[in-house]
């Protein structure tokens, strides 16, 4: 049975949008994170993929690309006790002036 994430061949109305788009900061820096993470071996290709297809499908389906990733490595800091919930909650809240979002 495939799982939400698994949208390949799944009919669908919606034309593929294929124009280029311009990364807000925090998607940049989403990814700049997730690579640095993988370059200090704290997490591989395969532990982040898990952890975005484990998402609730609700969620995932609720959440951008780079929300996802986000998601996933938050996710994957708790699994190996490098960050708390809490901790990422408590910096974030400290960074919605900043970054304008929440």
């Amino acid at each position: 049975m495939a799982r939400t994430h698994d949208m390949g061949g799944r009919p669908n109305d919606e034309p593929l949008n294929l124009a280029e788009h311009t990364l807000a900061d925090w998607e940049v820096l989403c990814d700049a994170v997730t690579v640095a993470l993988g370059a200090r071996g704290l997490r591989t290709t395969d532990e982040h993929r898990r952890a975005m297809e484990d998402m609730p499908a609700d969620d995932y389906l609720a959440l951008s690309y780079y929300e996802r990733w986000a998601r996933a490595t938050e996710q994957l800091l708790v699994e190996k006790g490098v960050l708390t919930h809490e901790e990422v909650d408590r910096k974030v809240a400290e960074l919605e002036p900043t970054w304008g979002v929440s």
